[in-house]
């Protein structure tokens, strides 16, 4: 019997197309089923159905049948899925709900009358497996995005779900830690249905994908028939890494960081003597574990923090896009966002850019998740900055529109200084002059590809 069985299920939200468009399927217990397609093709859409928040949280049109673990979601709250559902959405700043992690992980077990005898070993086990049993005692203010994205995976594994959604669970993780935790998803026993825009660890694991396409399922097939067909029809998403060298004309520094130390309020050196040098015409991709500085250091040389060691000589005017920049979006329309820095003209420019010509009018919170971090990127281009900096820019984003952006990176790159922090090797690959590693010691070691 099916763990969970969608039927025609068709969904949209307020004023818009259907996210979802007759959308059939089941999954079977224990099944690991990875779901691919396009920023805005569904993809979340449908995680959420699973977990029941579409139709209750999200107001829109709901038409046919989501039923899981034998509750009919148009009956059962979310809230009576808990135990048996449990979901990791794309932004984990958005699940955090207390102060301190142990507090944080044992949240949803106290939530579904788990004996108190039972928590703490059950807590302390989830963030073993996410290789975050070192924060156990942190405050999560405290955390890298990659470090509270693995504590939100402690929290939905620490339920034992017979279900487990996962929207972009490792975005923010870097390699080793991305490819263990979805190893520790799968060995758990559950159904697993993930949506992920850097396939490569997931097809490996997966035993059937989903290829959505503007809310219909145009694949739905065992692994190895699907990687077939992605090849031949969406080879983006199979690519390998790139170790191409890609250096070109590069002119003055722009920025030079030297033996830079920084620790957050009193805390452990987070920094302890990182060097950095970027040029006007290369791109350099800033790669290390979670945890290692990398923001830290991105954000001393873009000037937003001030190093507590060392030298920083920086020429010229910066622009900085942060991990998250959909929460810093503040104007009514994508068009309005972008003029912020620059003449509307140039605003549109920059737009058709990143590929959102067609979202001038559009409300910022309608885009996706992708089209958001796209618009963001769109914000700062529109600037002509000397140094851009940008943290994590291809998390949300579909293998396709990385490799517009890696283009329209290296297009524009005569024109400043990049870094990309970044820990998407494939994307890294095709968009560095060099790349710049921040390892387990926290220096900055220079790796020319």
């Amino acid at each position: 019997m099916a763990l969970a069985t969608v039927e025609e299920l068709t969904f949209s939200y307020p004023g818009s197309a259907p996210a979802l468009d007759r959308v059939s399927l089941e999954i079977e217990p224990g099944e690991v089923v990875l779901v691919l397609g396009p920023s805005g093709s569904g993809k979340s859409t449908l995680v959420r159905a699973l977990a029941g928040l579409v139709p209750w949280f999200h107001g829109g049109r709901f038409a046919g049948r989501v039923e899981v673990a034998g509750r009919d979601t148009r009956r059962a709250r979310p809230s009576e899925l808990a135990g048996a559902v449990a979901t990791v959405f794309q932004d984990p700043e958005d699940q955090i709900v207390l102060a301190q992690v142990e507090a944080e992980v044992a949240f949803g077990l106290e939530n579904v009358g788990t004996p108190p005898s039972v928590i703490l070993p059950r807590v302390h086990c989830a963030l073993e497996a996410v290789g975050a049993a070192h924060l156990a005692g942190r405050r999560v203010t405290e955390l890298s995005g990659g470090e509270l994205q693995r504590v939100c995976l402690a929290s939905a594994l620490a339920l034992e779900p017979r279900l487990l959604l996962l929207d972009e669970p490792t975005s923010q993780l870097d390699p080793a830690g991305a490819e263990a935790f979805l190893e520790r998803a799968v060995a758990s026993g559950a159904a697993v249905v993930v949506s992920e825009q850097r396939p490569a660890t997931a097809l490996r694991l997966a035993d059937r994908v989903l290829f959505l396409d503007r809310g219909r399922i145009v694949l739905d097939a065992p692994r190895d028939e699907a990687v077939a067909w992605l090849d031949e029809h969406r080879p983006a998403w199979t690519a390998s890494p790139s170790t191409t060298a890609l250096q070109g004309a590069v002119g003055e520094v722009v920025t030079r960081v030297a033996g830079a130390r920084f620790a957050y309020g009193g805390g452990p050196e987070v920094l302890g003597g990182a060097s950095l040098e970027l040029r006007r015409g290369e791109v350099v991709a800033l790669t290390g574990p979670n945890g290692s500085g990398k923001t830290t250091l991105a954000k001393i040389a873009a000037g937003l923090l001030e190093a507590q060691g060392g030298t920083v000589e920086r020429t010229g005017r910066a622009a900085f896009l942060l991990q998250d920049p959909g929460r810093y979006l503040v104007r009514e329309t994508a068009l309005d966002e972008v003029a912020l820095g620059a003449r509307r003209d140039r605003a549109a420019r920059a737009l058709a850019e990143v590929g959102l010509a067609w979202a001038e009018r559009a409300h910022p919170r309608d885009l996706s998740s992708g089209e958001r971090e796209r618009l963001a990127l769109a914000t700062v281009l529109v600037t002509e900055p000397d140094l851009l900096v940008l943290d994590e820019p291809t998390r949300g984003v579909d293998p396709e529109r990385k490799a517009e952006l890696a283009g329209l990176l290296r297009a524009q790159a005569a024109r400043r200084a990049t870094l990309v922090v970044t820990h998407d090797v494939t994307f890294a690959g095709e968009v560095a002059d060099r790349e710049v590693s921040l390892g387990a010691e926290r220096e900055a070691i220079a790796v020319v590809a």
